[in-house]
């Protein structure tokens, strides 16, 4: 967000980072003018090691230093503000990210939401503007085309489907953009690599869930009272769980030599979940332990946290067993890839009559 030469003060944001866990944005802290920048976009950068140098004030009796940034989390103040040059702007991270895409300064784009937010719609109408493209594509704006002018008129005669030749053709303008592989899909491609290399043995079955069906309507009301989103879910966490407690050697971990079995004493139940950012996979803890409705608690906060691209390491890690959902898009069975050290992993399919 920083460049050279400009002026920052407290909070200003100064770049977003993003790890193969989440996205996190860094702000200064300190006031003063930017002298160096040790990384260019999309470079790596070392943790521990400088990220700007940043020349204070020396009148206040500090030296010049160096600024050494360790990532911190993210407040919405910090990544929802960034001052340019004494102009406010409001954006979030996502529009931000769009604009750094396309080069945008946000200063320069009048906002057309409360508080004259920046929306994405206003990225895009700058973009229309300065370069003719819409991003994305319109699919409408495509097909139109000068073509109707070339072809005859329609004969009266419906039933005649003589197919008129084009004289000229379709005009397309699209470009192939190549982008590099970072941050959360290049742990996703190293995840997937590390998991084929298991073999695999799938095992597909159809279950009768009216009765369950019945009883998430029955629950959901008592749910609502205590703030919950109850979904099918956290009933299929748990009976997971309750099938670990039978079978331990499903909850259980293999070291890379496949010389041993470590048998896990709590049932920390992945969920795949599908973000904005790619696949992430943050486990419930303790299901062996927690009622359906806090297994429910927990997904909501796990859900609302992945949306945000703010999941925490320990979210993330110390999963003993996954459980994938593609009911969400459809389809009766699926097969998917187990989740190394896990040695299993369990599917669920739509809801269906």
């Amino acid at each position: 967000y920083i460049k050279e030469g400009d002026s920052v003060s407290q909070f200003d944001s100064i770049c977003e980072v993003q790890s193969d866990k989440a996205s996190v944005t860094i702000t200064s802290r300190y006031d003063g003018i930017i002298r160096k920048l040790h990384y260019n976009l999309d470079d790596i950068a070392y943790v521990g090691k400088p990220l700007v140098d940043i020349e204070i004030d020396t009148s206040k009796g500090v030296a010049p230093e160096e600024d050494v940034v360790e990532t911190p989390p993210m407040s919405h103040e910090e990544h929802t503000h960034q001052e340019i040059k004494g102009h406010k702007t409001l954006a979030t991270p996502a529009v931000r990210r769009l604009a750094m895409e396309n080069n945008i300064k946000l200063s320069e784009v009048v906002g057309t939401g409360k508080d004259n937010r920046i929306l994405k719609e206003d990225i895009l109408n700058y973009l229309a503007k300065q370069t003719g493209a819409i991003l994305p594509p319109s699919p409408k704006a495509e097909i139109v085309s000068p073509l109707p002018r070339s072809l005859p008129a329609a004969p009266k005669d419906k039933a005649s489907k003589i197919p008129v030749p084009v004289s000229r053709p379709i005009a397309f303008s699209g470009k192939d953009k190549t982008e590099p592989v970072t941050g959360f899909h290049k742990a996703m491609v190293k995840t997937m690599n590390a998991a084929l290399k298991i073999p695999h043995f799938g095992y597909c079955d159809e279950i009768d869930v009216t009765q369950l069906v019945q009883l998430r309507e029955e629950l959901k009301p008592v749910a609502q009272l205590r703030g919950i989103k109850l979904s099918f879910m956290p009933f299929f966490i748990k009976a997971a769980s309750l099938g670990l407690l039978q079978y331990p050697v499903l909850n259980a971990s293999l070291d890379e030599s496949c010389q041993n079995v470590t048998y896990k004493a709590s049932h920390n139940i992945g969920v795949a979940m599908d973000t904005e950012q790619g696949l992430i996979v943050p486990n419930v803890k303790n299901v062996q332990v927690c009622s359906v409705f806090e297994i429910a608690a927990e997904l909501n906060r796990l859900q609302s946290l992945g949306s945000a691209g703010q999941l925490g390491t320990n979210d993330l890690t110390g999963g003993t067993f996954t459980l994938s959902n593609v009911g969400t898009i459809g389809g009766t069975y699926t097969k998917p890839v187990i989740l190394p050290p896990e040695v299993a992993i369990g599917a669920l399919g739509k809801i269906q009559v």
